[in-house]
Formats: C-alpha cells, sequence, structure tokens
C-alpha cells in the first residue's frame, strides 16, 4: 500500500503550473510536472472528455482519469462567464507554467492567447499542444492519436512491417508528447529563470512523432542521394516478435554470433551452433529473417525461466514478457512499487501506477490522488482572495 504525503516534495516544488487541457497529452504532462513537486491546479469543466466513461462509484471517476490526473487540485470554471474567465486569469497570473490544447480560435475568443497571457504574466512559460503546427494548413484540424499515427508514418511502418495499416494499440501520439511537453516546459523553465523571460512553447503532435519515428526509420533516406530504402530493417522483418517458450512468451534477442551459438546449445540443437550463419565475425542482414524463424522454432525447448537462467549466464538480452493481466504480481513491478495499491477518498481502493523516476536528493511522491472534478474549487479561490488582500 503506497502511503500519500501531504509534503511537497520533488525538484520542482515551488513551481506552479496552471493545467488548462483535456484528454491524455496534456493533463498527463501536468500530472508527471506534478509527481516532480509542481503545484498543479486544474482548470477544467465537467465536460472533460477524460472524464466520460466507466466509473465504479463518482461520475467522472474513470480510470483514465486516474491515471493521468493525480498531483492536481481541481477548479471547476466556465470559461464562457465573464466572471469564472477573470478568476481563471488570476490564477494564470500566480503561474509559472499554462499548459493548454486549446485550439488557437477558441483561446483567441476567450482572451486565453499567448499575446494576452504573456500582456499579465510576462515570465509565464505557456506550453500550447495541438495536432499539428500552428503555421501549416492544417493547423485548424480536429486530431486524435490515431490521426496523428497515420499523418506520422507510423501506420506506413505498420503496414510494412505487419502487411496491415494498423493502429498500434496505445495512445502512443499522446504519451510522447506528454513527455515532450515536459521536458521542453523544464527547459523553458531554466531559461526563465536565468533570465526572467518567459516564452510560447508549441508541441505539435504530429511533429513530435514524425521526429520520434524518424530517427532509426529514415534509415537509408538519412543520405542523399539515398543509399537504401526507408525503414530500420530489423524492425520491419516479418519474424521481428516475442517468441514462444514451453509455458509462455518472451523477447529473447541474441545480437551476435556467440548469442546465437549459445542459444542453440541451450536449445539442444548443437547442429545450427555449427551454422555458418552464425559463426562468422558479424550476422549479415540477409540471415536475420531465418534466424527470427529459428529462434520461434527453438524457443519452445525451455521454460521461459530457463530461458532467463540461460540468457542471463551468456549475457544473450531476455526479458519475460509481462502480462497485463497480472502486471501487479509481477516481480519487477511489485518491488519497484510501478503498480501499488491505495485509498481513494472516493473510490475506495484503485491501483495506483508509481513514479519511474528516481531522484537521489528530490525524490518525487504521491501527494494527492485524482480529484473529483471542482473539489478545490472554493480552497484554491480563497488562497487568491487571501493574496489579493
Amino acid at each position: 500500500m503506497t502511503d500519500i504525503t501531504d509534503t511537497a516534495t520533488g525538484p520542482l516544488e515551488g513551481i506552479r503550473v496552471i493545467d488548462l487541457s483535456t484528454v491524455v497529452m496534456g493533463p498527463y504532462a501536468a500530472q508527471i510536472l506534478g509527481d516532480l513537486g509542481a503545484d498543479v491546479i486544474k482548470i477544467e469543466s465537467p465536460a472533460d472528455t477524460v472524464r466520460v466513461g466507466h466509473y465504479r462509484t463518482t461520475p467522472g471517476m474513470t480510470p483514465l482519469n486516474l491515471n493521468v490526473n493525480r498531483n492536481k487540485r481541481s477548479v471547476a470554471l466556465n470559461l464562457k462567464d465573464d466572471t469564472d474567465r477573470e478568476r481563471a486569469l488570476k490564477l494564470i497570473d500566480t503561474a509559472d507554467v499554462l499548459i493548454t490544447n486549446m485550439r488557437p480560435g477558441a483561446l483567441h475568443r476567450l482572451g486565453l492567447s499567448h499575446d494576452d497571457i504573456a500582456a499579465r504574466n510576462p515570465g509565464l512559460v505557456y506550453a500550447h499542444a495541438q495536432g499539428f503546427r500552428s503555421d501549416s494548413d492544417r493547423a485548424g484540424n480536429a486530431a486524435y492519436d490515431e490521426t496523428v499515427q497515420a499523418a506520422s508514418g507510423l501506420v506506413d511502418i505498420a503496414d510494412r512491417a505487419l502487411g496491415e495499416p494498423v493502429y498500434l494499440p496505445t495512445i502512443i501520439g499522446d504519451k510522447v508528447s506528454s513527455l515532450t511537453i515536459a521536458y521542453s516546459v523544464l527547459a523553458a523553465l531554466l531559461h526563465r529563470n536565468r533570465t526572467g523571460q518567459g516564452q510560447l512553447v508549441e508541441i505539435p503532435m504530429t511533429d513530435t512523432l514524425i521526429a520520434f519515428n524518424l530517427v532509426e526509420h529514415l534509415a537509408g533516406h538519412t543520405h542523399v542521394p539515398e543509399t537504401g530504402p526507408t525503414g530500420f530493417a530489423l524492425s520491419m522483418l516479418k519474424g521481428h516478435k516475442a517468441v514462444r517458450t514451453k509455458d509462455g512468451l518472451a523477447c529473447v534477442m541474441p545480437y551476435n554470433p556467440q548469442n546465437y551459438r549459445d542459444f542453440f546449445t541451450a536449445a539442444g540443437r548443437p547442429d545450427l551452433a555449427e551454422d555458418p550463419r552464425v559463426n562468422g565475425d558479424a550476422i549479415d542482414s540477409a540471415d536475420h529473417e531465418d534466424l527470427a524463424a529459428l529462434l520461434q522454432t527453438c524457443a519452445p525447448a525451455l521454460t521461459t525461466d530457463e530461458w532467463a537462467e540461460v540468457c542471463a549466464k551468456h549475457s544473450i538480452p531476455m526479458a519475460p514478457v509481462l502480462e497485463l493481466e497480472r502486471a501487479h504480481e509481477d516481480p519487477y513491478v511489485r518491488d519497484g512499487h510501478l503498480l501499488d495499491t491505495v485509498e481513494h477518498p472516493t473510490e475506495g481502493t484503485v491501483r495506483t501506477i508509481g513514479i519511474p523516476l528516481r531522484f537521489s536528493a528530490t525524490p518525487g511522491s504521491i501527494r494527492r490522488l485524482a480529484p473529483v472534478a471542482g473539489q478545490d474549487t472554493e480552497d484554491v479561490l480563497a488562497e487568491l482572495d487571501t493574496a489579493a488582500r
């Protein structure tokens, strides 16, 4: 059982973040900053998309909401109402960071654009995340993770590797962009602390995922003229997948000839250990597909635990496949407190995802579990009134 502490710790203690975002990308980034010690105030409407869906006890307290809104205080304000909008602006005046994924047109209509806010709070880091960059012809287009996967080339990668134009079964565009927001905000805060100058930081999801995908998949098109096709060859293999052991699934990834020879010997196939394809100085790229098929053929010779022992002994990269249904029972997950139980004030016993980072001097902490929409409105607005006196 994870303990919840009221004491703010972490390298961002003393930093205030206003989370004016919805769905996952912005809220997850703001949660990361909150985990690192920032005081995060979420300005929201009960119509927030992340609050729509299955809940157990309280309407709006969905699994997704519980997983992206901890370490925040929730203030319910109707930004179309003049009084509430002025309250929101006064909160932003007290902040170091604003995170929003509202469309530019809506921000302008509400008087919440970067120009509007910078005139009031010139030291603010204004992080604006959206589907497409603001100077493109797609700037105003709606965007969700699937559209970003398509526009970034990820669907093409899947089609070429798997023979089907599938979407990756995780909201990778949102989450990669969340991480990008977090590190961009930290860089802008460092600049602000040196110069006193805030700035607009634009994080377009599509641009972020294009850059992410092309690190390895630009491949032969890195050179001009091209020296080969796009696509990282090893990742594009049809056989590039986990193996079935005697009792489960595992990633077993021999990377050099000695790895392959040790693998085949352990699998009871000394004949393959003598194969010329694994007895040179390196593995020829033309042989990767055949060798991947042989891994699948030989893996059932041992259990997953037996392969773990063999691979550790011979320095062969290996990991058992984590079954999500049993993640809370996995020793690595359990011992690292990557998934633990907590008592939520309204939802009872729930599982919470741990903080994966380790700081020796300024560890992060879980101080608040995800709030019910608007539960902190009175307290936060009272702080504003006190500060104004």
